[in-house]
Parts: structure tokens; C-alpha cells; sequence
């Protein structure tokens, strides 16, 4: 019996021993594929990339300030953090000074935004953000009504100018006198109201002698015709009613005899 305990406690041992081996391993394996981010503050994006290479991480330039503390050409900022354990071909971040502002905000306020974009451009400065602001119809569309940093604006922090430009609001839609369908077979109806610009949103089949369902809630529908004789496929009825004002956003129903 002491023989069968002393194997007993072997085994477990030997089980133990491979696993915290495992672990260990495991463990290894895991850490052994960080690298501590290293400190690019101040180097030259040369300097820098050598450096993250050594660590085997990738660099990768961001964007690019105006600074009057950090040389131009030189590292501003990075991401992650010096210090942070990442895996390594991590990329790391980084913001490239410019050095101090020396280029001069140009005005840009009132022309079109070809030749804005070509001035910004010109004293070696990029577009930022372009918005539109709805005007009034009449005002010349692609003309800039703001700009930021404005002209001659000191202490700007990126070489980029955001504008906003003006943009015409679409015309009203076309105004019409309805025409009137009613006797009309409802192909024919459909092909003048087509060819007047008008859109027919509905089609209501009516069985001659038996009362209609309610119509939609639109403008009241033109009487239907008294005769006790009616084609199937005749327009009965429309709405809007015959002469009113319509536009070609609006909708028309018609009422169809079967």
C-alpha cells in the first residue's frame, strides 16, 4: 500500500513539475514578443525610425504642428507612450514639428473655392475641412463665406485652412393649373399628367352603383360623372380637382371605374 502512495505521489509531483514547466513556457512565449515603446521626444524622424526598428516596431508619421520648442523636422509627439509594452510590428505614431509659424495666413474670404484652394496651396499650406452653408437662390454657388484661422492669424498650430462655401438652395418646384381627366381613359390620364411633369400616386378602382371607400386625405375630388354609362378604365374622379394650383412634388389620386 505504501509502494502504491509513494507512486501515486511521484506521478503528481512529476504533474505539477510539468505543469508550472507549461506555464513557464507559456508565460515566456507571451512576454518574450513585447518590447518596451522606446522615447522618441526630440530625435529626427531618421533617428527615430532607427531606433523603433532596433525594437522592431514600425514608425509612422501622423501629422505635422508648428512648435516654437521643438526644432523643425523633429519628433513632437508619439503614441503609445515611451514605456508602454506592446507586441512587436506595433506601429508607433508619431507628430512631426514644423518649427515656428512663418507662413502667413492668406485671405481667401470671397472667392471661389478653385482659386481659394489654389492660394491656401500656393504659400505651402493645405486644405483642412470644406462645409457648405445653404444661401439663397440667386447667390453664386462655391464662394467662401468664413475661413479658419483667419487672415494673418498668429500662433496657427497646423499648416492646413478650413473654409466654408456658399451653396445655392434648389429652385421651387414648377407650379401648374391641374388639368382635368375626369371622362378620361385612365392610360390617357396618366400619360398627359406624365408628360406635365405631375406624379399619379394613386389609383382607386370604384364599382359603378356601390358606394366608394373613403377617399385619401387630400383636396376634395372633382364630382364623378352622372352619366349611368361609363367605359371600365374611365376617371371618375381626381384629386386636386380640375384648375388648382399643383406643383410637381405634389401627389394625384384618381379614381378609376370597373
Amino acid at each position: 500500500m505504501r509502494r502504491f502512495f509513494r507512486i501515486v505521489l511521484g506521478a503528481l509531483a512529476m504533474m505539477s513539475v510539468a505543469l508550472l514547466s507549461a506555464l513557464a513556457t507559456m508565460r515566456l512565449a507571451i512576454h518574450g514578443t513585447e518590447v518596451a515603446v522606446p522615447n522618441l521626444a526630440g530625435l529626427t524622424l531618421a533617428e527615430a525610425s532607427d531606433r523603433t526598428l532596433s525594437k522592431r516596431l514600425n514608425l509612422n508619421l501622423e501629422n505635422s504642428f508648428y512648435s516654437t520648442t521643438v526644432p523643425a523636422g523633429r519628433v513632437l509627439g508619439q503614441s503609445p507612450a515611451p514605456g508602454t509594452k506592446v507586441r512587436k510590428q506595433w506601429n508607433v505614431r508619431v507628430t512631426q514639428s514644423l518649427g515656428p509659424q512663418r507662413v502667413a495666413i492668406p485671405k481667401v474670404i470671397g472667392q471661389q473655392e478653385r482659386e481659394a484652394t489654389l492660394n491656401i496651396r500656393h504659400v505651402g499650406l493645405n486644405v483642412g475641412i470644406i462645409a457648405h452653408l445653404p444661401g439663397q437662390t440667386g447667390d453664386a454657388p462655391g464662394v467662401v463665406l468664413a475661413q479658419s484661422p483667419p487672415p494673418n492669424a498668429p500662433g496657427v498650430d497646423r499648416p492646413r485652412v478650413s473654409i466654408l462655401l456658399s451653396q445655392t438652395d434648389p429652385p421651387p418646384p414648377s407650379a401648374f393649373v391641374m388639368p382635368d381627366v375626369v371622362r378620361m381613359n385612365y392610360t390617357q390620364a396618366v400619360a398627359v399628367l406624365t408628360n406635365a411633369g405631375l406624379h399619379v400616386a394613386s389609383m382607386q378602382d370604384v364599382v359603378m352603383g356601390v358606394p366608394a371607400a373613403a377617399a385619401p386625405a387630400t383636396p376634395a375630388a372633382a364630382p364623378a360623372p352622372t352619366t349611368s354609362t361609363i367605359a371600365t378604365g374611365t376617371v371618375i374622379a381626381q384629386s386636386p380637382p380640375a384648375g388648382h394650383r399643383i406643383t410637381t412634388a405634389d401627389s394625384i389620386h384618381l379614381s378609376v371605374a370597373r
